[in-house]
């Protein structure tokens, strides 16, 4: 049944995309010796109407020789379900598709129905499951969405949006569509497939009559019947090996990839031939690979090219041939390897075509036009003009990269121009993504935010912060921003010498920020002489939405994390969750919501077992659209050690970020080697991290930590009075310099500190708590129980970790009421109990087996 069902389907996509009078020989040739295959074939086209204005059904939900001859009885004004039926939208072989009216959520909806018999047929009714399945896992703005599958009296439907337009068949006709159409739509097709690579689902089906083109100009990718479904979609292997196993020929000849028309074994690579074959007729207003019969059309995938796209539309830009030919390519390793980059190259080229940079060989040939010359000569005119500038061009590149790369680089923070201070964040923002962006080459050792930030707002010679940072070079800039346009005015220079390396001034609207990102990070890896992959390049100007907006208010929850307060969290938290709204894919956002989330745990701002799950989620869901995201990867590693006490699962996810982005401080790292007791190579990362961020407060606080967790109080003593050097008002450098103190029995002086940190922290309960511990150990029992009395009073008003009264219990001595509260927050998931293991804090309880079974419930006991 499924052989014989693909030839069914190949034949009837070849014939339906024949004119009605060519039918006839085709499928004479075709079906030599077997007649009931074509009269299988002749009963779909029978039945086929072009659905106009919503969508055309393809063969993909059809077992052969169960083609019904019946016409479908009309459902119009029927309820079905909570679905009340208004019109008719289309009637094809393959299906019938009502306009319907969703009487619970008062919106209308499209219900697709299997017609006639086929309606009773397994195989077609596991097809039209499948397609609905498939397009359900997906959540993306372009493909069409589905809302539910059902049945009702034996009636097998599929809910899903309705919308309003036409198929990219309809609006192609025959003729090449106006470039900037080409490019979004070409731009949205490619995000779409992104998405569904993303989640293991290969359409093998992309074609003009699969793609939807709504009123206001959106793209939709419909009709996942033909779906191939990987491991983490499908419902059982048997399921995949049944309904489309290897070997069989799916999808439309047309539009097939040299490997389906083989029959071998296909990936996502397969759709982006496909998708070639599509942006190829939306550039020319031709199929190409054309033919007509299947065994034409297939020789011609398989061994031929199509005819040059700019032959039969001499306006193409040539990047924009270069990007369909390179999506053509008949060996799938040459071809575009994921639909990011395909979706790349179309933005970068709809950029430069929007600010109106053409090519100079087209130029050239359009200047020959408007000198009458002949079409050859201007073309030969076009081809010299181009070999000349390539020629300059590269001599130039020589020049200009002549000498060996500069190998460390210091982003300072932009200064802002602008009279409204409220535009900080852009400032700040912008500074960050390109520190983040050259933070990904491996090549370049990047100084991080939190060093270089130290300088914002101060007067400062580029020349002496390079070399306080042992770095070569220093990139400095200023930001203004006003009516609605963004300047900026950048320098690079060379430390080593003082030379100037590079200066520019970009000026973009806000709606194309990303540009200005994009130019500043290339220009500045270019003139520091790297030598970068096609896939660092690519990663250099990554842009994870297209939404202006949404960029912004990301930036802005950026911004507010940063201050690293409680209501700093939580208005990240808030600009976060508006720029998800604005694109529901854009997966950065997530991860800064993540990374608040956490943030609010971490300091007791609010309880873990409340936030610490939204965290997981956000950075899962940003995974979820984009595995390459490092930040999601680190808050992920973080809320495994906090809270799921799972320690292989932190190591996964902390190798993972420092993999992909190999120039930021991973300091969470040295968090997950410390709790586990591995001091030297918690240090190690501590020593990474501080020669990327060596005046980071925060940097140097882990750094002092892991040394206070080693037991090398020493050592942390000194680290932690460096830190007071560079900002005397710094709270943990107090309270933690405090406690290295106390183990040396230097209660006084431990005393002298925390008092310091409780009052530039305003008495929180952990700087309660940490003197409550001290002055119990050091005999000052009376105060340590007032301490105590204040921790409860204030865990009416607000959070406090059952930690934190532990703390104060182990220093009186009183073991059972702190095994009680330690147990209350192993029950609550209340960091930082993970730091049990290694803490000295925690020595008077060592003896207990009590404590031993609680390290060994938490992943800590040996």
């Amino acid at each position: 049944m499924p052989k014989r069902w693909s030839q069914v389907e190949e034949l009837y996509h070849s014939a339906a995309a024949l004119q009605p009078e060519e039918r006839d020989a085709f499928l004479q040739q075709a079906c030599v010796g077997d007649q009931a295959l074509r009269q299988e074939v002749e009963s779909l086209l029978a039945h086929e109407q072009q659905a106009e204005g919503f969508i055309e059904s393809p063969a993909a939900e059809v077992a052969a020789g169960l083609m019904a001859d019946g016409e479908q009885h009309s459902l119009v004004g029927r309820e079905v379900g909570h679905y009340r039926i208004v019109s008719l939208l289309g009637e094809g072989g393959m299906s019938v598709v009502y306009k319907a009216e969703d009487t619970r959520l008062h919106r209308f909806v499209a219900l697709k129905f299997l017609p006639g018999e086929m309606a009773h047929d397994a195989a077609a009714l596991e097809r039209f499951r499948r397609e609905a399945e498939a397009a359900s896992a997906l959540n993306h703005p372009n493909i069409c969405t589905v809302h539910d599958i059902g049945e009702q009296d034996g009636e097998h439907f599929i809910a899903m949006e309705f919308m309003e337009g036409k198929t990219l068949k309809r609006a192609i006709e025959g003729k090449p569509l106006p470039l900037e159409q080409v490019l979004d739509l070409g731009i949205q097709i490619a995000d779409g497939l992104d998405a569904a690579h993303a989640k293991d689902i290969i359409h093998r089906d992309i074609k003009p009559s699969n793609i939807f083109v709504t009123e206001r100009g959106h793209a939709k990718i419909l009709d996942f019947g033909l779906a191939k479904l990987g491991p983490q979609q499908r419902r059982s292997p048997v399921e995949t090996e049944s309904v489309t196993g290897p070997g069989m020929v799916m999808g439309t000849a047309e539009y097939m990839s040299p490997e389906q028309a083989l029959g071998e074994k296909v990936d996502a690579r397969t759709d982006l031939f496909s998708f070639g074959a599509v942006l190829y007729e939306m550039a020319t207003g031709q199929v190409a690979f054309g033919g007509n019969i299947p065994g034409v059309i297939l020789d011609a995938i398989l061994n031929k090219g199509p005819t040059p796209p700019a032959r039969l539309n001499p306006d193409l830009p040539p990047r924009l041939v270069r990007i369909i030919n390179q999506a053509l390519e008949k060996d799938r390793e040459r071809r575009y390897q994921t639909a990011s980059q395909l979706r790349a190259d179309l933005q970068r080229l709809k950029r430069d075509s929007d600010s109106g940079q053409i090519s100079a060989w087209q130029e050239i040939f359009r200047a020959g036009v408007r000198l009458n010359w002949p079409r050859s000569a201007a073309l030969a005119a076009g081809r010299i003009g181009l070999a000349v500038l390539l020629v300059l061009g590269a001599w130039f590149a020589a020049l200009r990269t002549r000498g060996p790369a500069i190998d460390s680089l210091a982003v300072l923070p932009f200064v802002n121009t602008s009279a409204d201070a409220s535009t900080d964040y852009l400032s700040d923002g912008i500074t960050e993504s390109v520190i983040n962006n050259l933070s990904q080459l491996p090549s370049l050792r990047v100084m991080a935010r939190g060093t270089v930030f130290r300088y914002k707002g101060k007067e400062n010679d580029p020349l002496k912060i390079g070399r306080d940072l042992h770095v070569r070079s220093v990139l400095s800039g200023r930001l203004a921003h006003r009516d609605n346009v963004v300047v900026v005015q950048a320098e690079l220079i060379d430390v080593g010498n003082g030379s100037r390396l590079w200066g520019g001034q970009y000026s973009r609207k806000m709606a194309d920020v990303f540009a200005l990102q994009e130019d500043l990070s290339s220009e500045i890896s270019e003139k520091l002489r790297l030598r970068l992959t096609g896939e660092e390049k690519q990663r250099l100007t990554k842009r994870y939405t297209e939404n202006a907006e949404a960029y912004q208010l990301y930036l802005k929850g950026r911004y507010f994390w940063n201050k690293g307060s409680e209501d700093g969290a939580k208005k990240g938290i808030e600009c976060f969750q508006q720029a998800i709204e604005k694109d529901p894919n854009y997966a950065p956002a997530y991860a800064g919501m993540a990374e608040a989330y956490n943030q609010l745990a971490a300091f007791a701002w609010l309880p873990p077992h409340e936030v610490v799950p939204k965290a997981k989620a956000a950075a899962l869901k940003a995974l979820e659209i984009d595995e390459q995201v490092a930040d999601a990867h680190a808050a992920l590693g973080y809320a495994s050690i906090i809270y799921d006490y799972d320690w292989p699962a932190a190591k996964k996810h902390y190798e993972r970020a420092l993999a992909l982005s190999p120039s930021s401080p991973q300091w969470s790292y040295s968090l997950y080697y410390s709790t586990l007791g591995l001091s030297n190579e918690a240090l190690a990362e501590d020593k990474h991290a501080l020669s990327l961020d060596p005046l980071s407060l925060l940097t140097n606080f882990r750094m002092g930590r892991d040394l206070y967790m080693a037991r090398r109080f020493d050592e942390a003593i000194e680290q932690f009075k460096k830190m007071l050097e560079m900002d005397p008002n710094a709270p943990l450098a107090h309270y933690q310099l405090g406690l290295a103190y106390a183990e040396k029995g230097m209660f006084r002086e431990a005393l002298s500190e925390l008092e310091k940190y409780a009052a530039l922290s305003r008495r929180t309960p952990l700087s309660l708590a940490f003197m409550g511990n001290v002055l119990a150990r050091s005999g000052e029992r009376t105060r340590a129980l007032q301490l105590l009395a204040e921790l409860k009073e204030a865990s009416k008003q607000r959070y406090v970790f059952p930690i934190s009264f532990a703390r104060i219990y182990v220093g009186l001595g009183d073991k059972e009421q702190a095994f009680a509260w330690l147990e209350k927050g192993y029950e609550e998931r209340a960091a930082p109990l993970f730091y049990l293991k290694v803490d000295p804090i925690w020595d008077p309880l060592r003896s207990d087996p009590r404590f031993n079974d609680l390290l060994r419930r938490i992943g800590l006991y040996p």
